[in-house]
C-alpha cells in the first residue's frame, strides 16, 4: 500500500469527491455570514473559500514541485465560493488521478513524499471542514464511514501529533502515554517535555499506556480534531494524560 494510508487510494479519491458534495450541500443550508464556532472568527462562506484555496495550494505544490510562493487565494470576480470550491477540487482530482499514489511528490511531511499523501490529506481536510459547516448550519452530521475515520485517526496521530507539534515547538507539560483504540486498530501517543511521538501498535501494547481512549471510529476521529467535547470518548486510566492529548492536538490542528 503506497504512502502511510490504511485504505486504498481509489477509495480515498471517491471519499474526497463525496465529501466535497456533502460540504456544498451543508453550505447551502445557511447564509454565508453564519459564524462557524469550531473555526473562530470565520463565517460559513469563509470556510468554504478556505477549503477551495487549500486545493489550489496543493495543486501548486504538485505542479511546482515545492512549497508554492503564490496561488489563487480568492474567487475570481463574479465567481461564487461554491464554484470556486468545485473548480479547485476538479483541477486537483485530475492531477491526483493521473499519478500513481506511490509516485514521488513534493509534500511538507518527511515521512511521505508521494501523491498519495495529498489525496489522504485533502480527504480529511474536506471531511473535518464539512462537519464544521454542518454544525454551523444546524444540519445533521452526515456519516463518516469507519474506514475513513480509522485512516483519519491514524493521520491525526502520526501527522499532526507526531510531526506538527514538534515542528511548532509545542510539548506536553508532563510525561504521559495514551493508548487509542477504535475499529480494531490501536495506537500509542506519548507526550511530555522531552518528546511527542505516536505509532501504530497492538491492542496489548495500547492497554499498557497510562490511559486508554476508546469510542466509535467517527467519534475518536472527531475527538482528535477537537470536534467532539473532551468527555465524548471512554477513558480508562489517567484522565490528565488523555486531556493532554486532546489539548495538544487542538493546538496542532487549529
Amino acid at each position: 500500500m503506497p504512502g502511510q494510508t490504511l485504505i486504498d487510494h481509489g477509495r480515498l479519491l471517491d471519499a474526497f469527491g463525496h465529501e466535497v458534495e456533502l460540504l456544498v450541500d451543508a453550505a447551502r443550508a445557511a447564509p454565508p455570514d453564519v459564524p462557524v464556532p469550531s473555526c473562530p472568527r470565520w463565517t460559513l462562506g469563509e470556510v468554504v473559500r478556505h477549503v477551495g484555496s487549500v486545493y489550489r495550494v496543493v495543486l501548486a505544490w504538485l505542479v511546482e514541485g515545492r512549497r508554492p510562493r503564490e496561488w489563487q487565494r480568492d474567487p475570481a470576480p463574479g465567481q461564487t465560493v461554491e464554484n470556486y470550491l468545485r473548480q479547485g477540487f476538479a483541477d486537483l482530482k485530475e492531477v491526483l488521478t493521473w499519478h500513481d499514489p506511490g509516485e514521488r511528490a513534493a509534500t511538507w511531511w518527511p515521512a511521505d513524499h508521494t501523491y498519495g499523501f495529498w489525496c489522504r490529506r485533502m480527504t480529511h481536510e474536506t471531511t473535518v471542514h464539512r462537519v464544521d459547516i454542518e454544525d454551523a448550519a444546524g444540519v445533521e452530521r452526515a456519516e463518516i464511514t469507519d474506514d475513513i475515520a480509522i485512516d483519519g485517526v491514524d493521520e491525526a496521530l502520526a501527522l499532526w501529533f507526531g510531526h506538527r507539534l514538534p515542528l511548532l515547538g509545542m510539548t506536553g507539560t508532563h510525561p504521559g502515554s495514551v493508548g487509542v483504540r477504535t475499529g480494531g486498530h490501536s495506537w500509542i501517543a506519548r507526550a511530555g517535555p522531552a518528546e511527542t511521538i505516536a505509532w501504530r501498535c497492538s491492542d496489548e501494547e495500547a492497554s499498557r499506556a497510562d490511559a486508554v481512549v476508546s469510542a466509535s471510529p467517527a467519534t475518536v476521529y472527531l475527538w482528535l480534531w477537537g470536534r467532539q467535547r473532551l468527555g465524548a470518548v471512554d477513558v480508562d486510566g489517567d484522565d490528565d494524560a488523555a486531556g493532554q492529548l486532546w489539548a495538544l492536538l487542538r493546538l496542532a490542528t487549529r
